[in-house]
């Protein structure tokens, strides 16, 4: 290679031109070629990624999450064709072959986290629960305080912040018991073969029908579901509306206590499990032992 100061510069416009006119070309090829096409499309992809997700009803965080996906892969196009026609076809292929080989391994890598963020996704859209409502999902429960694309943060009912992966709640059964306006709550109360079924049924559903939480339609109901050991269930069946965690707690508990103290007001046995050991214990006095015993003969 010449030393700098040896290197032949051209003196005139004409020379420089002869010398350096196929680079100066292919600059300018990449750089209008980049800016038309980087333009074009993302102004057309962008907007048809907009458009296309919002009529189909997806959340904003995912819509704008697209629209970002949009310009990137307008970016990418753009570098591509780009190069295309400033004539760094060989150039591109090399670039295409390893970001391929890159995309790969972090795909491997990321499987988790793609798995988390593809749920997400799902999650926003169909919008299985929305922030403020309390779920149940593997035994536990909370109120959704926030709904990311790769976790979710759930708040217990202890005052805990739970962080879920998106994952864990696509895949697996969710309730959420505010997902409609109404709820129905069951309880079972367990009173004695000898008390009479009717006059029990009464007194659940006049405390039911006294709370003012519980809805007249649907009106509260009583059904006779068990007979167990050592009393008879009856299930009482009542309906609240606006169905937050607090107030199904609430309502619930009253509804208990008051039945409870109506029964013993009206004599009512709300009988319990119980077990009684019969029977009895023998000695009987052992004589000596035998010689042979003793010593084994």
């Amino acid at each position: 290679m010449l030393p700098l100061q040896q290197f032949d510069w051209p003196t005139t416009i004409e020379e420089f031109v002869a010398q350096f006119g196929d680079l100066l070309w292919a600059v300018v090829s990449f750089v209008v070629a980049f800016v038309v096409v980087y333009l074009l499309v993302r102004y057309v992809l962008v907007k048809l990624v907009r458009g296309s997700l919002s009529a189909r009803g997806f959340d904003r965080t995912v819509v704008q999450l697209a629209a970002n996906t949009a310009r990137a892969l307008a970016l990418f196009v753009a570098i591509a064709v780009a190069f295309t026609v400033a004539g760094f076809g060989s150039f591109l292929a090399a670039f295409a072959t390893l970001g391929g080989a890159l995309a790969l391994a972090l795909g491997f890598a990321a499987q988790d986290l793609i798995s988390n963020f593809v749920a997400g996704i799902f999650i926003l859209k169909d919008k299985p629960f929305e922030v403020g409502d309390w779920i149940e999902w593997n035994g536990q429960s909370g109120v959704v305080r926030e709904i990311d694309l790769r976790v979710s943060k759930l708040e217990t009912f202890n005052n805990e912040v739970v962080t879920v992966p998106n994952s864990e709640l696509a895949n697996n059964a969710v309730t959420n018991p505010m997902a409609n306006d109404k709820l129905r709550l069951q309880f079972v109360f367990g009173i004695g073969y000898d008390d009479d079924i009717d006059e029990a049924a009464d007194i659940i559903l006049e405390d039911a029908r006294s709370l003012p939480d519980v809805l007249d339609d649907p009106e509260p109901s009583v059904r006779t579901t068990e007979l167990a050991d050592s009393y008879v269930g009856l299930e009482s069946r009542i309906w609240i509306a606006n169905p937050e965690r607090g107030k199904f707690k609430s309502v619930l508990s009253e509804h208990v206590k008051g039945v409870k103290e109506r029964f013993d007001a009206e004599g009512i046995d709300m009988p319990y499990p119980y077990r009684q050991l019969t029977g009895g214990i023998s000695i009987e006095e052992m004589g000596e032992l035998d010689q042979a015993d003793v010593t084994g003969d």
